[in-house]
């Protein structure tokens, strides 16, 4: 007989583990409770009488439970149940026990590469992993329901932050309400900070708040500047009153008092950058941070934003210096600059912020561009206002929501509960090109993402505000009370959770036999997938009052992990499980030939679809020297689509300082075309992976998909940008 073990593997049925199994539980019962060596043989006996070609070894575990209880042997039973669930969890254990292994050698290419702006190597990032490890082990075991865990290992389903589930306190990302923080103050690790009194102060005292904030979170963060843009008129009016107390006129005084400001936002804004990115969070990286640059968020204090803008934008080209002193481009923090009436045309009052922007998207790779004009379009609120507001860290945005007190618009203290990501490609594989099979399936699998986000919620919501005062106490996210549920929070649109998807491409592509590029059944049969994503979410939330929403996940080692499960379940099929990678979201496939305006254009339909999170992007060769053709595409942003990004190069290396791009050779390893060299520690490569840069390098299946990107732009100064009819579809956003 061949007993089938629990991985799959068929080996010959051996009576001596039956017997040894018994004798050890034999040993924790009491003496007239025990098993004789003749009731040991009946077992091993009747298992060989039921003449079975093959049996699993569950099932035969099962009879000796059985045939123990027929003996009354009532402990005894129990006691090998028992036996039999602890051999489950060192089986297990065994598992997270290799992972540890692996991670503190330091040779495991998953965990070298398993996120591009963590290294593995260093003592703080090992802390976080082997925490991550841990939360994992629990979080499967025993947290979990065992089908979601087998669809999750599938590849079916991500289950995504697992590492962080065992602690129910950690939510995904948000936008920090730093206002509140510096105009209230706050409460840092039982030390009150109060309301600074210039700029300089209340930029370092953003950077404390920044990394308790993202080390009480998973995901990213944003701030925004606007909220530091009072503390700049303090410090002028500080300087106006000292230059005027030493007997100077009012010409005189705002003479000096403007030149003492800009040199002050100039150290705060240095101090900051300095900060954000030498800090190290309990995350075991820098503050995952995105910075808001948006005019629009203030009247009063605008002049003063500007001049920040300014001088973030400034030291951005710049870069930051790596440890041989050369200026490199830094992955975070990650800049967002909102396109509007008054800095998107060349007699605007800003538009040199906007050419200084376009320099810096050139050199460094940000800022990304939010389109004003899209969101108002876009983000209607129950008032029926239009809202433009930044998003959390990477893409993850924020529903509209109107503040019960105030009747009025609020984002900033608002968060994301959490991310469950279905396998588009896994669904479409599944159903065999049968169309009523992929309906069927699709059904069921999203109803097994909408458990799984249920968990996430449930988890969360046993939170009490004492767990992390500076989200819950301390005005973060709230300003609740002592031992108060963060539960309300959860409900109301307050928060947001969020059903990410991934591999629009290859579902389209295997169902259709076209791209979703095609502007014909191809893309209608994409449209209907998105279509369907929404409304989920829409029948989730009017049954539980959640704000579930559509979002695009940016997959980074994931999409690896996708392709890989995809391979063993389906094996290789040309065009669809050929490569190491599936396409992020609703992204046109990296290899696809298409112009960067024909590309945002058509994705900016998807995007409308995916009010969650969305962004798209356009490789692009070194404009450095071509700025125009950037002026031109933000231009064309701002008209067409809400959240979009220029991927450009910008490389370094340290063993003969050349600065082109690095390249990547067909065995998938990066090199420098000037000398050769291939040493990880002495490149510095930043690309933009799933919307944020990453400088840490990446796994196989990403950096393959990262050599098969082709250029969406040519570097020519004669861009001729189509004109095109208004591609969005009314109504049809359903989350």
């Amino acid at each position: 007989m061949q007993v089938i073990k629990r991985d799959g593997r068929a080996v010959d049925f051996d009576k001596t583990k039956i017997a040894n199994a018994i004798e050890k539980a034999n040993k924790e019962v009491r003496a007239k409770e025990r098993a004789t060596k003749e009731e040991i043989s009946e077992i091993i006996e009747y298992i060989e009488d039921l003449d079975k070609k093959r049996m699993l070894v569950e099932d035969i575990q099962d009879v000796i439970e059985q045939k123990l209880m027929e003996c009354d042997k009532y402990d005894l039973a129990k006691k090998y149940i028992v036996y039999r669930y602890t051999r489950a969890l060192i089986r297990k254990a065994n598992t997270t026990d290799q992972s540890i292994k692996e991670l503190i050698d330091g040779e495991s290419e998953y965990w070298n590469n398993e996120n591009s702006n963590k290294n593995a190597k260093v003592v703080t990032t090992q802390r976080d992993y082997l925490a991550g490890i841990t939360s994992t082990d629990i979080t499967r075991r025993f947290l979990l329901p065992e089908d979601i865990v087998k669809a999750h290992d599938e590849g079916i389903i991500h289950f995504h932050d697992a590492d962080y589930f065992a602690q129910n306190a950690l939510h995904n990302c948000e936008l920090i309400n730093l206002e509140d923080m510096l105009q209230n103050g706050t409460v840092i690790n039982g030390v009150m900070i109060e309301k600074p009194h210039r700029f300089l102060t209340a930029a370092t005292i953003a950077t404390q708040i920044i990394l308790a904030v993202t080390s009480s979170s998973y995901g990213g963060a944003t701030v925004s500047l606007s909220h530091l843009a009072p503390f700049a008129r303090l410090s002028h009016d500080k300087y106006f009153k000292k230059y005027k107390a030493r007997g100077l006129n009012d010409i005189q005084a705002e003479e000096f008092a403007m030149q003492d400001t800009k040199k002050e936002i100039e150290d705060g804004v240095q101090t900051f950058n300095y900060q954000v990115n030498s800090m190290t969070n309990t995350n075991g990286q820098a503050p995952f941070l995105s910075v808001c640059m948006y005019l629009g968020e203030t009247k009063e204090y605008k002049k003063e934003l500007a001049m920040i803008i300014e001088e973030f934008l400034k030291q951005r080209i710049q870069g930051f210096k790596n440890e041989k002193g050369v200026y490199i481009t830094p992955a975070f923090p990650k800049l967002l600059y909102v396109l509007e009436k008054d800095n998107i045309t060349e007699d605007s009052e800003y538009w040199y912020l906007t050419e200084l922007a376009a320099q810096c998207t050139a050199k460094r790779l940000v800022p990304d561009y939010i389109s004003e004009k899209k969101m108002l379009e876009l983000k209607i609120d129950k008032n029926g206002n239009g809202n433009c507001y930044p998003c959390m860290g990477c893409r993850s945005f924020l529903t509209p929501y109107i503040d019960e007190e105030t009747n009025k618009p609020k984002y900033y203290g608002r968060f994301n509960q959490g991310v469950v990501t279905i396998n588009l490609v896994d669904v479409a594989l599944s159903s065999k090109k049968d169309m009523n099979e992929f309906w069927k399936i699709y059904e069921e699998r999203l109803e097994l993402c909408h458990r799984a986000l249920q968990i996430r919620h449930e988890r969360l919501a046993k939170a009490t505000s004492d767990i992390a005062p500076i989200l819950w106490q301390y005005g973060a996210l709230a300003r609740l009370k002592k031992g108060e549920s963060i539960h309300k929070l959860l409900h109301g649109g307050y928060s947001t959770i969020s059903l990410g998807y991934a591999g629009l491409y290859e579902c389209v592509k295997y169902m259709t036999e076209n791209s979703h590029t095609d502007n014909g059944e191809g893309k209608e049969f994409a449209l209907k997938v998105m279509q369907k994503l929404n409304d989920k979410c829409k029948e989730w939330k009017l049954a539980e009052d959640i704000d579930y929403s559509v979002y695009g996940t940016p997959i980074e080692s994931t999409t690896y992990k996708f392709a890989k499960c995809l391979k063993n379940r389906f094996g290789e099929i040309e065009g669809i499980t050929d490569r190491g990678y599936i396409t992020n979201s609703y992204h046109v496939p990296v290899f696809e030939e298409i112009d960067a305006f024909s590309k945002l254009e058509l994705e900016s339909e998807f995007q409308i679809l995916s009010p969650g999170g969305a962004i798209s992007y356009v490789e692009t060769p070194n404009l450095q020297n071509n700025i125009e053709s950037v002026l031109q595409i933000i231009r064309f942003i701002y008209d067409n689509i809400m959240y979009a990004e220029l991927n450009t190069k910008s490389d370094y290396c340290q063993e003969c300082g050349y600065t082109g791009e690095i390249l990547i050779d067909d065995n998938l390893e990066w090199y420098c075309p000037n000398c050769g060299n291939r040493n990880h520690d002495t490149l510095n490569v930043a690309r933009r992976t799933c919307g944020y840069i990453g400088s840490n390098f990446w796994n196989k299946g990403r950096t393959q998909e990262i050599k098969e990107r082709v250029l969406h732009l040519d570097n020519k100064d004669d861009i001729q940008i189509p004109v095109k009819e208004d591609v969005r579809q009314e109504g049809k956003m359903g989350a």
